[in-house]
């Protein structure tokens, strides 16, 4: 195996050299026994692992780089990616190394020369790409070895998940952990041969280098390709069979309630009380477990699981909106903290992000009535409208953690946008006792209050970056003023330092727009403007479903997977890439979420059309449950399914909601026939570690335990029809269905066309009237506000018939 005679580069990839519990998780993997990747407590340690060594490293700087400019202003080096449209690859353009885009040109060439294939994914508001970039690709040394002996291909990962998917299993498949930058070693014909994720320039530290790696197989393949590629030929024959082995749908029966319950007493015991989240560090938002958590206070609200659940759900989104992963001064929230105290955050911004948190905000504020969620759910969505939308609607798809610390650096740093010295504070506030309780406030230092532990390249030293876990009590008890006091000059405070940051160099924007966080974002918005009865944030939502529908969509009705804005404009590649599963699953939900927020039974329809076009290109007839790309790529060399719920949830997980839902309003009895596949499918995984998979878990709830369906017959804007509504809005439902019965001509006209029951439904006494229903057997109707809340919340004792009853008095 060409592992073995890697053995070297297994250094990379441990947290010390001979560390037995490293030593022995290496063993386990590379023998193929992976039952440790199995917890999601070994992920998290490996993880850790993975984070101090990257912490604790040196920067080996190659001797000779590329300078990127001459002097007449102009680039040295340009290769094939200046032809590119995505910014990540873009941002390669002009390196030194003969860069292919992923395409035939890279793959023929291999074939006819015999080259192995160096293949780097990443993407454009990755640091550790960035770094890679600097100390590696623009080295004249490392270039030289890549055009000699390799065929080298650049891959932005948010163009192409599916085929980053296939090589990150296998890098975590064989080394215990993945990231980006994804560095593999390739056959002309794209089997893997070896991976890892950053390797430095040089060797040193007990770590092997990237210039040595590149010699040690470059000489390898010289001397015994044939029997390499034989052996990449077979271990890819391993991970397919893996792979479908362990999806199936041999299992008869879906899973039941024993799922949740082990997925809930999990996240129990991995709570940490102080600062919320289910790990120590790094620390992400994992909204997909806190979406969980909040479903199940909905099943269980009286009980001690259900107000347990949602006591972490509140612990941990207040950390977090109070930690220094939220940007106080300009809104929204990084990828993730370094640290255990979310307040050293790994700088990137990016969409899906977002998305996530403001609908889970969304959630936990309609669920406590705490305007604090409110505030953050409004912070995020304030910054996605100012910082990442084109002028046409759609959404960026991420702001980079890097960027120039003044106007004439010639250095990027990570966060230099974002962190605050104390003489800069002095400056800008002026006044010595506003200082002083902003300072208080949050956690500024004279010295910085970055541990230097977090700070391996010394870019954040002497800074601060603003976290503050007590409330304004506190910073009013301490200086002897009200609250409001606090609040309104830390408000001023924030304020003038949002002026004074827009005077320093912006990081970077990846300006593509990506059909699957448009979907996620448009659900963000129709959630919240629902929710908060905002006008504008339902137009938002609307205005980015059109560009979806409109610069998105194929003649055929197909979505592409993503196109690139442009100042004013929106540009698309000449050959547009096919959107895979994700495009379709969160596009379709963010439809349902905005039909809920407009009742405009047209988004509704779209739905029903992607869902079934989603049908049918990526149905696994065979297994059951989705594939996540298409069957028509010749190169993709395996069709994988992704199998955790990880930053964004998985395409299964969202589609298992979809159609459970789309049911509820469509009566589409296969539409549930196929969720309840997806969970025979997935079976063994719910069963044994439902923590990997707690949005499916989720959405097995709401299988077995069917919706609220809210049919609400009335006149459309009418006051007493807005009254219902908002007590629909003020109720939290997890995956209620809310339908507007304004007759069969009107904006429901698909709904009556699918659903005789809504025939029967009308006004009652000349006003409009709520049915709550469930499976379509419906409670006797109510005309005020209060008796559909007492309906709603089960405290009225209505004789459920067995279907809605024509005969009762209407108009």
């Amino acid at each position: 195996m060409l592992l073995s005679r890697l053995r070297l580069a297994c250094d990379a990839m441990l947290l010390r050299s001979g560390q037995p519990l490293q030593r022995i998780l290496f063993s386990h993997i590379v023998s193929g026994e992976c039952h440790l990747l199995k917890s999601r407590q070994a992920l998290y340690t490996v993880s850790k692992c993975f984070n101090h060594i990257r912490n604790h490293r040196k920067l080996l700087v190659p001797q000779a780089t590329a300078e990127m400019s001459s002097t007449a202003g102009k680039p040295l080096y340009t290769n094939r990616l200046a032809k590119e449209r995505s910014p990540y690859l873009l941002q390669h353009a002009h390196n030194p190394v003969d860069w292919y885009p992923w395409g035939p040109e890279a793959f023929e060439r291999a074939v006819a020369e015999n080259k192995p294939i160096f293949l780097s994914i990443g993407y454009s508001a990755c640091h550790w790409c960035h770094v890679m970039e600097r100390e590696s690709f623009e080295s004249i040394q490392i270039a030289e070895i890549l055009k000699k002996s390799y065929i080298a291909i650049k891959l932005d990962r948010e163009e192409r998940p599916d085929i980053d998917q296939i090589y990150m299993t296998y890098v975590q498949k064989t080394t215990g952990s993945g990231g980006w930058p994804l560095t593999l070693f390739l056959t002309p014909t794209l089997e893997p041969l070896y991976g890892g994720t950053y390797f430095p320039p040089q060797d040193g530290n007990g770590r092997v280098g990237l210039k040595g790696l590149l010699d040690l197989v470059a000489r390898q393949w010289q001397v015994e390709h044939v029997k390499l590629t034989k052996e990449a030929k077979n271990s890819l024959k391993l991970l397919q069979s893996q792979l479908t082995t362990s999806l199936s749908a041999k299992n008869k029966n879906v899973p039941g309630e024993i799922c949740w319950k082990k997925c809930y007493d999990t996240m129990v015991k991995l709570f940490v009380p102080t600062y919320g989240g289910f790990s120590t560090s790094p620390k992400f938002p994992q909204t997909s477990l806190l979406n969980f958590l909040l479903h199940v206070y909905y099943q269980r609200p009286n009980e001690a699981e259900g107000k347990k659940a949602l006591e972490m759900v509140l612990i941990t989104l207040r950390k977090i909106g109070c930690g220094g992963i939220h940007d106080h001064v300009g809104s929204g929230f990084a990828r993730y903290s370094v640290d255990g105290q979310w307040h050293v955050p790994h700088f990137e911004k990016m969409l899906y992000d977002q998305a996530q948190l403001a609908m889970t905000y969304t959630d936990a504020y309609v669920a406590s009535k705490d305007p604090f969620f409110m505030d953050m759910a409004e912070d995020i969505l304030k910054y996605v409208s100012r910082d990442l939308t084109h002028k046409q609607g759609a959404f960026y798809g991420a702001e980079d953690a890097d960027s120039y610390p003044t106007a004439d650096a010639t250095e990027k740093k990570e966060g230099a946008f974002y962190v605050w010295t104390m003489d800069e504070l002095k400056e800008i506030l002026r006044d010595e006792k506003v200082l002083e309780v902003f300072c208080y406030h949050f956690g500024v230092k004279e010295e910085g209050n970055v541990d230097a532990s977090l700070d391996p390249h010394h870019e954040l030293r002497g800074q601060n970056v603003l976290c503050n876990f007590e409330p304004a009590s506190v910073t009013a008890e301490k200086f002897n003023c009200s609250e409001d006091v606090v609040k309104t000059l830390v408000r001023t405070c924030l304020d003038l330092l949002l002026v004074e940051r827009g005077k320093r160099p912006r990081p970077a924007a990846d300006t593509k727009i990506v059909t699957a966080w448009n979907g996620l974002m448009i659900a963000a918005f129709a959630k919240a403007g629902f929710a908060f009865n905002n006008v504008t944030h339902i137009k938002r939502a609307v205005k980015a479903a059109s560009f979806v529908k409109e610069r998105l969509t194929s003649a055929d009705g197909s979505l592409y997977r993503c196109c690139y804005g442009d100042r004013d404009s929106v540009k698309q590649n000449a050959q547009p890439i096919p959107g895979i599963l994700e495009d379709y699953a969160f596009t379709i939900r963010g439809m349902i979420y905005l039909y809920e927020a407009t009742l405009d039974g047209s988004w509704l329809e779209w739905a029903e059309q992607l869902q079934t076009l989603q049908n049918q290109k990526f149905w696994d007839g065979e297994h059951g449950s989705f594939f996540q790309s298409h069957g028509d790529d010749e190169f993709a060399i395996v069709r994988d399914k992704e199998s955790q719920d990880g930053a964004e949830p998985c395409g299964n997980s969202v589609s298992a909601h979809n159609l459970i839902r789309l049911d509820h309003y469509l009566n589409r009895e296969d539409f549930r026939s196929k969720a309840s596949k997806i969970f025979k499918g997935f079976s063994s995984m719910l069963n044994e570690h439902p923590i990997a998979l707690p949005e499916m878990t989720s959405a097995l709830m709401l299988f077995y335990n069917q919706p609220y369906q809210i049919f609400i017959a009335g006149k459309r804007r009418a006051p007493d029809t807005e009254a219902l509504l908002e007590v629909v809005r003020n109720q939290f439902l997890p995956g209620h269905v809310l339908v507007l019965a304004d007759g069969p001509n009107g904006k429901s006209m698909l709904l009556y066309m699918r659903n005789q029951t809504l025939e029967c439904l009308h006004p009652v006494g000349g006003r409009a009237a709520a049915y709550v229903c469930k499976e379509f057997a419906c409670s006797m109707p109510v005309t005020t506000p209060e008796d559909l809340q007492k309906s709603l919340s089960g405290e009225l004792q209505a004789t459920r018939a067995q279907s809605a009853d024509c005969s009762s008095e209407s108009d």
